[in-house]
């Protein structure tokens, strides 16, 4: 498995992120707010975490929802996952909806969000005519009638 480093700068007082097992992809980011906030059905609410990083060049961090949250109450991140670049240097936020019919309360150090760092490449795009056909040509979503 490849390991970085990440500088990381934690202005919150909660724990710096770890990893809960030997086999976790993802860090849990807690909510670095100072009360209690309520988030209303279909509400959503940018989460600030307290945490900044410097990310090394040809990584990413994305910030993804946590399962639990999901399943549990209807709590997910919107633009999942949201990328986080290697030159962003400001405060991590996670930026959560309630898709539930019920409010939701997010206290203060709450596991909220996940952070997975991921090796990037560029592309360079090369313009021409046509492309390779395949077996699945333009079957979309839902083209294999398998939901």
């Amino acid at each position: 498995m490849d390991e970085i480093n990440i500088l990381i700068i934690n202005r919150s007082k909660n724990a710096l992120p770890a990893y809960a097992t030997q086999g976790s992809s993802g860090m849990d980011l807690r909510a670095n707010i100072e009360e209690s906030i309520e988030l209303k059905p279909m509400e959503r609410m940018l989460v600030p975490t307290g945490i900044f990083l410097e990310i090394p060049e040809g990584f990413e961090a994305q910030i993804r929802p946590r399962s639990g949250l999901a399943v549990k109450h209807g709590i997910t991140c919107l633009n999942s996952p949201g990328t986080i670049d290697s030159d962003y240097r400001g405060e991590i936020h996670a930026l959560l909806i309630n898709l539930s019919n019920n409010v939701f309360v997010v206290a203060p150090g709450d596991r909220v969000a996940q952070i997975v760092f991921c090796r990037i490449c560029n592309a360079t795009l090369v313009s021409v005519n046509n492309i390779k056909t395949t077996l699945r040509g333009e079957g979309g979503f839902g083209h294999t009638g398998i939901l």
